[in-house]
């Protein structure tokens, strides 16, 4: 089995990702569960989510349900404790330069925009249904570049190979807390409207007596006070045991964007 908690996973973070993970698999080993010991941290979290043997991870919400290749299970949905974010669900922060003279979404025509992937629901799908209801059914970007991370987006405007980003706004809060030189002379100019969090997921075929063990130890990790150290280094506050059916609705943006005139990010 593997097991991965690779979408907020900053560095500075990754001890208590460790301590929360060692204390969910000695949780699921008491219940006869062949847990790894350890996280994955060496693959990229693409291949993870098709990995058959998959047995926890965080799915980035869009490709959950745009992406035909997956086949994975929703077994909770994470609250985090960051600035513009209600319970279950998070925004994107919409970035540039601070000394830009452009100051609004629409001053940004012509200009060149970064996101972390195509799929990615708070860096593209997000920031594209923001930008359909601007766009007036046209190109809107004179290019849009592909630079692999919320993190590598930020810099990429902030050394001026973009003009413009938008950012996960926990990833966003990790960056401001551990390492705020990657958001130095950066503002937020927008939020996104709000989706549901990345969704704790485990692979299709995972027996459901395994599943609800999951959701079991998952709520036992954000009830336990030795815990709260490593909750507060990741900014989780809650998991609620959920489905997939709120994902859908990540969809339902893509296509009211391409009903807009605006399909793509452009």
């Amino acid at each position: 089995m593997i097991a991965s908690l690779g979408m907020y996973d900053h560095p500075a973070q990754r001890w208590a990702n460790d301590v929360l993970w060692s204390a969910l698999a000695t949780r699921l080993c008491h219940q006869g569960i062949d847990a790894p010991p350890t996280l994955e941290h060496g693959q990229p979290v693409e291949t993870i989510w098709r990995a058959p043997d998959l047995l926890l991870a965080q799915c980035c919400g869009y490709p959950l349900v745009a992406d035909d290749s997956l086949d994975l299970r929703v077994v909770a949905v994470p609250h985090y404790d960051v600035p513009d974010c209600t319970p279950g669900r998070h925004v994107s922060r919409i970035v540039a330069r601070a000394d830009d003279r452009a100051r609004a979404l629409t001053e940004f025509r012509g200009r060149i925009a970064a996101i972390n992937a195509p799929l990615s629901n708070t860096g593209a799908n997000l920031f594209r249904d923001a930008l359909a209801d601007v766009a007036d059914a046209a190109p809107f970007f004179s290019a849009v570049i592909t630079t692999g991370s919320h993190r590598q987006s930020a810099l990429a405007v902030q050394a001026g190979t973009a003009d413009i980003a938008a950012i996960d706004a926990v990833t966003h809060a990790a960056l401001e807390r551990y390492e705020p030189a990657a958001l130095a002379g950066l503002r937020t100019i927008a939020l996104t409207r709000a989706s549901p969090t990345l969704p704790f997921v485990t692979a299709r075929k995972t027996p459901m007596a395994v599943v609800a063990a999951l959701r079991s130890a998952l709520v036992e990790l954000v009830r336990d006070p030795a815990l709260a150290p490593s909750r507060a280094a990741v900014f989780l506050s809650d998991i609620v045991p959920a489905g997939g059916h709120r994902y859908t609705a990540l969809v339902g943006l893509a296509r009211k964007a391409a009903a807009r005139g605006y399909p793509a990010l452009r």
